[in-house]
């Protein structure tokens, strides 16, 4: 069987391909970036890539194209696929129809923290020798690679809410009917799609409508919009995590205790019951969340929670999650694919925890995603930033609103830049041994990360 890409290369697609690579069929793709990593990722698989969307690959026509969501009306290929009648699917359609049936899907969702804490989970999976698939936007660092087919029954799959193709406007999870589910955390996000909050709730709850009664929910005991979510109906049992602070031990729940200020080392309970002690490299209470969110889902799997919990304490994070770009003269440049206020105080806050309040932490911004380019976060973006003593904006040229505003109310620790050299060429003028540089993006930023090492080398020189 011949399978056609188109948007290959992105992350979610290209893991698609990866998957029907190892099912043992011919997969070829499209996409208006091959570029590295994932052009090496898919390469070295055996997919063959084609830069652009010129039909001519679709000549002589696959056994099936796989559309993905990036693409819409007006497409030399789309418009070709739908003129020639060739047979075509959503890549979230592709997965389920063709990979997760009679799978024991584990869908990890929410705003924030679905590509760490899937990794968990599949990690936990893999510690205790089940072998399980996944399909996860990043790449998880005990596996180095973001998809694999594994041993049934078992598949792990990042749970996107976002619209499915531009001939299917349902959020992709909806498409995986999992048995096991969490519901890390819900906001507003996506405003190119979503009119509001209430709309994503609406998403949110199909997922919940295709649980099964005897599967299991995964949630946050403190989050309201989890909470309204639920109330518009559940069918499945729910196991909720929270805090130490508001852990009622009469009621059975996942908490952490004993937690250090940065995140660094905590305890699990269930309920009273402890199972046992993490000490790792992630930092930040997100991070402690989404561990107790990871044993639970894992232990409705079947892996004893102690056995999970002693897998957390292996577990290497994903790449671009406070990923140590490189240390020149003493300074520590972190890649950070934080990209939503709320991801940035927590990242934020998680590595000053870690520094101490006397080191100098130095934050570089690019507004990249949809949401942030529509300036839906204008107002809650300068606080999200607060923990850092500089601040750096990169004000790309069609960004659709005035950063001006939010540099304003930072007063004189924040800066705006036009360029990328310019921010590269104040930082290195600008920091000193000890200082800690995150640099926040959910894109590739021009190569900022190598540019700034190599300036920082040669001002040490």
């Amino acid at each position: 069987m011949h399978i056609h890409i188109l948007g290959i290369c992105g992350t979610f697609m290209g893991g698609v391909a990866i998957l029907a690579r190892q099912m043992g069929y011919t997969v070829t793709g499209s996409d208006a970036n091959v570029y590295p990593p994932m052009s090496t990722q898919l390469e070295e698989q055996g997919i063959t890539l084609h830069q652009g969307y010129d039909p001519a690959p679709l000549d002589p026509a696959p056994d099936l194209v796989v559309i993905g969501n990036a693409l819409s009306r007006g497409n030399a290929a789309v418009e070709y696929v739908l003129n020639r009648g060739l047979a075509y699917i959503s890549g979230p359609q592709f997965l389920a129809d063709y990979i997760l049936k009679d799978r024991w899907v584990i869908a990890v969702a929410g705003t924030h923290g679905k590509t760490t804490t899937s990794s968990m989970v599949a990690w936990i999976l893999e510690y205790a020798k089940l072998t399980p698939g996944f399909l996860i936007g990043g790449v998880p660092g005990n596996f180095g690679i973001s998809a694999r087919l594994g041993d049934i029954p078992f598949f792990v799959v990042e749970a996107d809410e976002y619209d499915t193709a531009f001939f299917d406007k349902r959020s992709k999870f909806v498409h995986y009917r999992p048995r096991t589910v969490i519901l890390n955390n819900l906001e507003f996000d996506h405003a190119d799609i979503f009119e509001d909050l209430d709309a994503i709730k609406r998403q949110f709850h199909h997922l919940v409508r295709t649980v099964p009664g005897n599967g299991l929910m995964v949630a946050p005991s403190e989050d309201a919009n989890i909470s309204d979510l639920i109330t518009m109906g559940s069918w499945t049992p729910i196991e909720y995590f929270d805090s130490a602070s508001i852990g009622q031990t009469e009621i059975k729940h996942w908490s952490a205790r004993d937690v250090a200020p940065d995140g660094s080392r905590f305890a699990i309970y269930w309920g009273d019951q402890h199972v046992g002690d993490v000490q790792w490299d992630l930092l930040g209470m997100h991070n402690v969340h989404n561990a107790l969110a990871a044993v639970a889902a894992a232990r409705h799997a079947g892996v004893i929670a102690h056995e999970a919990v002693a897998a957390l304490s292996e577990f290497k994070n994903v790449k671009r999650r406070m990923e140590v770009s490189g240390i020149v003269n003493g300074i520590t440049v972190y890649d950070d694919f934080a990209h939503h206020p709320t991801a940035i105080a927590l990242t934020l806050d998680g590595l000053r925890k870690k520094v101490g309040e006397k080191a100098t932490i130095i934050a570089i911004l690019e507004p990249r995603s949809n949401t942030m380019r529509m300036g839906v976060h204008a107002d809650t973006l300068g606080p999200s930033l607060a923990a850092a003593d500089q601040i750096l904006f990169f004000n790309p040229p069609d960004l659709g609103w005035d950063l001006n505003g939010v540099v304003a109310t930072l007063g004189n620790h924040a800066q705006l830049f036009d360029e990328i050299k310019n921010i590269t060429a104040f930082v290195a003028g600008y920091a000193k041994p000890g200082d800690h540089i995150l640099i926040m993006s959910n894109g590739g930023f021009g190569g900022i990360h190598k540019k700034l090492l190599h300036e920082l080398e040669q001002a040490s020189a």
